[in-house]
């Protein structure tokens, strides 16, 4: 007789139609990710796996059970760090001004992670490449993270590095020509544990999702919204809503535009202009803005009891304050 592979009860969980199909428990999330992690599925029932829940889309218990799995399996060693910074989505219409926030914000003496992965979507600049051009190269291992963020209050790692798996999942999505539910987890991660959290979605609907499953990770401090092509940048031409976690209490939060008009798509990204605006500040409004806002959504995080226009004052201060010497001239 044939019998029947234990992954399969949780393909049949999402896939039994409309009637009979229903979404995964915590647990069964959990079951089910560290099944994939340990190599305890086969490819076709992997592939089927992620795109049911592509097409159903992930519930936030869901989320959370995926993460769970995925922590323990990345056993990461305790590093202090203050902000966790993801960074997977990749820009193909601006520069990615979120760069200059964070480093800055390193500068003003927070300690930022920033782990994601590079080269899944054509025609896009990622943060580990655009960061080696600018002299903040990536970390190898977590040894490499502590000592870039004791060097310097700043340090990227590749999801690849520290999740392998993971980073093949979000690979497949040149054979299924779609994201699948890991673009969402690997946000999520946090796998050192900072106190604050900070996310960017592309669609709104995911927005509450993200919130709900950091809450349900017991994050202390989240902040998701929908940045410019999916990454942590304010965009300063469109209202921007910020969902929000601060110790277990979930709000939302809206901030007005910055400028009127829609910036249009650069003919190239050119990693110079990023080099040109920190050391010489020589930077258009649309990049100014977008660096000042991503800041100041970063200051609300961390202190919600201040304002809107306290949170953008503070963000110039520590947007003058930064380091100019810190980046390669190229």
């Amino acid at each position: 007789m044939s019998v029947e592979h234990p992954f399969a009860q949780y393909v049949r969980i999402l896939g039994k139609g409309k009637t009979g199909s229903r979404s995964l428990n915590e647990t069964e999330a959990q079951q089910a990710m560290g099944m994939i992690l340990r190599g305890d599925v086969e490819d076709v029932q992997l592939g089927a796996f992620l795109m049911l829940l592509r097409v159903k889309e992930e519930s936030h218990e869901e989320l959370a059970g995926f993460v769970k799995a995925a922590r323990d399996d990345i056993s990461a060693p305790a590093i202090a760090v203050d902000i966790d910074w993801a960074s997977y989505a990749g820009k193909r219409r601006q520069l990615p001004w979120y760069l200059l926030a964070a480093l800055a914000l390193a500068d003003s003496g927070l300690r930022v992670f920033m782990h994601g992965a590079a080269g899944h979507t054509a025609e896009r600049i990622y943060s580990e490449h655009v960061l080696a051009s600018l002299g903040e190269a990536a970390a190898a291992n977590w040894q490499e993270v502590s000592d870039k963020l004791d060097q310097s209050n700043f340090a990227y790692l590749p999801l690849a590095h520290f999740s392998p798996v993971l980073q093949r999942m979000i690979d497949l999505r040149n054979q299924f020509g779609l994201r699948s539910p890991v673009h969402t987890l690997s946000r999520l991660l946090n796998p050192l544990s900072a106190p604050y959290s900070l996310q960017s979605i592309f669609h709104p609907a995911y927005a509450e999702n993200h919130q709900r499953a950091a809450a349900l990770l017991g994050q202390a401090h989240a902040a998701v919204f929908k940045g410019e092509a999916g990454e942590a940048e304010r965009k300063p031409e469109a209202v921007c809503k910020v969902k929000m976690v601060h110790n277990s209490e979930l709000s939302e939060s809206e901030w007005p535009k910055l400028v009127d008009g829609r910036q249009e798509k650069l003919e190239t990204l050119n990693i110079d202009n990023l080099i040109h605006a920190w050391r010489d500040d020589s930077v258009d409004e649309y990049g100014r803005l977008a660096i000042l806002g991503t800041i100041a959504i970063v200051i609300q995080l961390r202190s919600p009891e201040l304002d809107q226009q306290q949170c953008l004052d503070q963000a110039a201060d520590i947007w003058q304050s930064r380091n100019r010497t810190r980046l390669s001239s190229r």
